[in-house]
């Protein structure tokens, strides 16, 4: 096409589209093939639109209802003490919206009056202390953002593929901005004593829920948070106070916030020590096994999001660490023969989902896809084999395996197991 200014570009590029001509990308690879559809003047070019105040908090189009939390009704005996799935494989970039963050609940959300909540810190401390929500407000605060893994995250593709989605397979995380107190200041503030090494965060909830967090990882970067990218907490997510522990599993993270007692030994609760433990093939089992170590999966292509067009397409996916930033993801398209490298898109933040792309030509030949992920630690993300032959398959948390998705000929895929 001839340089001529912008009316010669506008006057060759509608040439082009009226022609059929491939149209490219800017990284030159052609991604139309044909005509585009012919414009048409529709309904809603004729009439006005809703008023300002039609909905007072704005809610998704309603094109988009298809994009909610999902739950398996088989997983769990009572839905009250169940999961909601985040579908990864509708979004896009590193942020999860709020109303789309998973859910992990031990005994149903907790309804909470803000004015009425208190935060009691007792235990090893020179001054008990119990704050309002008014009172932590007043302490200077932090933005973060942070990645939040459930630690049964893939947990039922040990033994072998069985959840035909990402959604399903890889749900139970999410990545959020917190607002919120550093727990160092108050615990500064109590004056914690010489002898402490542990903390029980305990919950409002009606389970009473708590876990045993090391002093060592409080003072470090954990966060008494209050809001969420930048609103208040969901009720599903703590509202209104809930733990953060950046890059830790999430059954640490304890929503409905009410109490903190600082100790100078772990807690142990039935469910701490027997559900939150890793089985391993002779019978023993691995305890404090906080850090989420590194992960990842392809979104789309996926189970849930076929490929629908021959040519050129885009692969898109999400990697994180619970060691710190993501260095590199590599992805295959043919079960590990050949790797390429993805590019990682946007901030790669620390204990973050970072967002990773790959340009590819698909013709309707069958695909095994995979990616892999490595942190700035230099750990490198395992395959479902290496982790079995460590741990056996009496697990069911910390499965960051590689996820193989199978693309057949007609472009549906489904989740699957290669040696």
């Amino acid at each position: 096409m001839p340089s001529t200014g912008r009316r010669g570009f506008l006057k060759g590029s509608l040439s082009a589209l009226g022609g059929g001509t491939l149209l490219a990308a800017s990284s030159g690879k052609p991604v139309l093939a044909k005509s585009p559809p012919e414009i048409k003047i529709e309904d809603w070019n004729t009439y006005l639109g809703d008023a300002v105040v039609t909905n007072p908090y704005g809610v998704p189009s309603e094109h988009e209802a298809h994009v909610v939390r999902r739950n398996v009704e088989w997983l769990t005996a009572s839905q009250e003490s169940s999961v909601s799935f985040t579908p990864l494989h509708e979004l896009d970039g590193f942020i999860t919206p709020n109303g789309l963050c998973f859910e992990r609940h031990h005994s149903g959300v907790a309804h909470i009056e803000p004015s009425a909540h208190r935060l009691m810190i007792n235990g090893l401390v020179d001054n008990p202390l119990i704050f309002t929500m008014e009172d932590l407000k007043r302490f200077p605060r932090v933005n973060r953002f942070a990645f939040l893994e459930c630690a049964a995250n893939s947990g039922m593709e040990w033994r072998g593929a069985q959840l035909n989605g990402c959604q399903f397979t890889h749900g139970m995380v999410h990545c959020v901005q917190y607002t919120g107190v550093p727990l160092k200041y108050l615990l500064e503030e109590a004056g914690v004593k010489t002898n402490a090494k542990w903390l029980m965060p305990e919950g409002a909830d009606s389970a009473g829920m708590n876990r045993s967090v090391p002093l060592e990882k409080a003072l470090e970067d954990c966060i008494v948070a209050y809001k969420m990218n930048g609103e208040a907490l969901r009720p599903e997510q703590g509202y209104p106070l809930r733990l953060v522990v950046p890059g830790w599993e999430g059954n640490m993270w304890v929503k409905w916030l009410r109490r903190i007692e600082v100790g100078d030994q772990p807690w142990h609760t039935r469910e701490e020590t027997s559900k939150y433990t890793d089985l391993m093939e002779d019978g023993s089992s691995r305890r404090f096994t906080w850090i989420m170590d590194a992960k990842s999966i392809v979104t789309n292509p996926s189970p849930q999001a076929p490929l629908l067009h021959k040519g050129h397409n885009m692969l898109s996916g999400l990697a994180w660490s619970g060691r710190g930033k993501i260095k590199r993801v590599d992805v295959t398209l043919d079960g590990g023969k050949n790797w390429r490298t993805a590019e990682l898109s946007g901030p790669v933040l620390d204990k973050c989902l970072t967002r990773f792309y790959l340009p590819f030509q698909w013709q309707g030949d069958p695909m095994l896809i995979q990616s892999r992920a490595i942190d700035e630690t230099g750990y490198i993300q395992p395959t479902k084999k290496e982790l079995r032959q460590v741990r056996g398959l009496n697990s069911i948390y910390h499965n960051n395996g590689i996820q193989t998705w199978h693309v057949m000929k007609n472009g549906e895929t489904e989740n699957v197991e290669i040696s």
